[in-house]
């Protein structure tokens, strides 16, 4: 099983790759979409990338801002899903 600081990780990882900001410009608790290191076409590669890469579905009740505005709302979401779905 992940833990949440691999999924941090790899999620930061995919950020700073696809934004092509330094290091020290994104932290956990950084709000992408507000500070603009990301935009709704990076929204959209955050969404394919975690379903991708954690085999979760991303239902459309659950694109709310408070699930993807940082890395921690990213990670805590994913985490949750997987959570979820390892108890079905």
């Amino acid at each position: 099983m992940v833990d949440i600081f691999q999924i941090q990780e790899q999620i930061k990882q995919f950020i700073l790759k696809t934004s092509y900001v330094s290091t020290d410009q994104v932290n956990n608790d950084t709000l992408i979409f507000a500070q603009g290191i990301m935009d709704s076409m990076g929204f959209i590669s955050i969404i394919g990338f975690i379903e991708d890469n954690f085999s979760i579905t991303t239902d459309d009740n659950e694109l709310l801002e408070a699930n993807f505005e940082s890395i921690n709302a990213i990670s805590d979401f994913v985490f949750r899903k997987l959570n979820t779905n390892a108890n079905k």
